[in-house]
């Protein structure tokens, strides 16, 4: 099993950045397409960012597509969002996740570890 922690939420204005971390336990993440899900208050979980196992691919949801970058670093069993251009709407339980599949998927049933959340907060 790949245990997953999340970092680096917290409170930022409106057209600021915050850069997400998240530290992977375990021998299967590099054979692991990972991926960035977040819920907002009263809303449904929802797909943010994906990258591939080796970081060949990545996927964005439409809404993040310019302000957002998902990457990882093997070597450090670590997968980063950084989130510039950062809009109200972006408040949120921001999730780190992985599957047993080297591609990616925007689909959250097909992620199999998961971290415990990180709030971001994004005041205007």
């Amino acid at each position: 099993q790949v245990q997953l922690v999340e970092s680096g939420g917290g409170v930022a204005q409106a057209g600021g950045s915050l850069r997400l971390s998240c530290a992977a336990s375990g021998s299967a993440f590099s054979t692991s397409a990972m991926g960035w899900f977040r819920q907002a208050p009263g809303k449904e979980r929802e797909f943010v960012a994906a990258i591939s196992a080796h970081g060949g691919s990545t996927h964005y949801i439409n809404s993040v597509k310019g302000r957002f970058t998902i990457s990882r670093d093997n070597a450090k069993n670590t997968v980063y969002l950084q989130m510039n251009s950062l809009k109200p709407e972006d408040t949120a339980v921001y999730y780190c996740a992985g599957r047993r599949f080297l591609t990616i998927s925007p689909a959250s049933g097909d992620y199999v570890y998961w971290g415990q959340g990180t709030q971001v907060t994004v005041s205007s």
